[in-house]
């Protein structure tokens, strides 16, 4: 048994159904718009509807699920003004990072950036999107570390679990991969030559076209219903 599995054994059990609804939100296994029945989690989970009930309304002050009157709990969609004033806060704040990190970054750590790059590459051969995203998460914590910068990993950190979704998002398109690969490797060669302008250059880069490209796959899901009308 590991050290993960014995500390939720003593985790009240609202917590538990916490940690479990929200690592499935946020790696796409109940995705944005889905209903959450309170009596089929609890059976799932082997609990009473009570810690369910409690852990929904965690998740909905993160913004992670919506109470409806009446009609229960869904997961939150992924709107483009959410993604928007996400996105506009992380470009300016990997930039920021990078930039302190091509001055501060050690030896030790040069070698883990190098590591976290290619086992990113690995992961995105195997195809599986949620390989990519943890080892996507990986890279950029390994640059976060390298900022040296404590106020910053707070700020990174209050974004992490919106950021997730949309990372998972993009990542889950599956036609950007190869250009992953490239946008990491970019900033990865940037920070390792202590290249303050191209590092922050290719870090802005790299969130524009995730914006993009989720913004492109919010709108095809908002189109959908219309043109299904439309084929009747």
């Amino acid at each position: 048994m590991n050290n993960s599995q014995s500390a939720d054994e003593f985790m009240p059990l609202r917590d538990m159904v916490y940690k479990s609804l929200r690592k499935e939100i946020l790696t796409g296994r109940i995705t944005p718009g889905d209903h959450l029945l309170e009596l089929d989690i609890s059976s799932k989970l082997g609990v009473s509807r009570t810690p369910v009930r409690e852990a929904l309304r965690m998740l909905e002050l993160e913004g992670l699920v919506t109470m409806q009157p009446r009609r229960g709990a869904r997961v939150s969609k992924i709107t483009e003004k959410s993604m928007q004033d996400v996105l506009e806060v992380r470009e300016s704040l990997d930039a920021l990072c990078v930039e302190l990190a091509c001055t501060r970054i050690t030896s030790q750590e040069k070698d883990e950036l190098r590591k976290a790059c290619e086992a990113f590459e690995r992961a995105v051969a195997t195809n599986d999107s949620r390989k990519i995203a943890e080892a996507d998460v990986r890279f950029h914590d390994t640059l976060l570390r390298a900022a040296k910068n404590d106020r910053l990993v707070d700020i990174e950190e209050n974004l992490s679990q919106s950021m997730y979704r949309f990372r998972f998002e993009y990542i889950n398109e599956g036609n950007g991969h190869d250009n992953l690969v490239k946008e990491h490797r970019s900033i990865y060669e940037s920070v390792i030559n202590g290249d303050r302008e191209k590092a922050a250059s290719a870090a802005r880069i790299h969130i524009e076209n995730q914006r993009a490209a989720i913004l492109s796959k919010i709108n095809e899901k908002e189109q959908a219903p219309v043109n299904k009308k439309n084929n009747r």
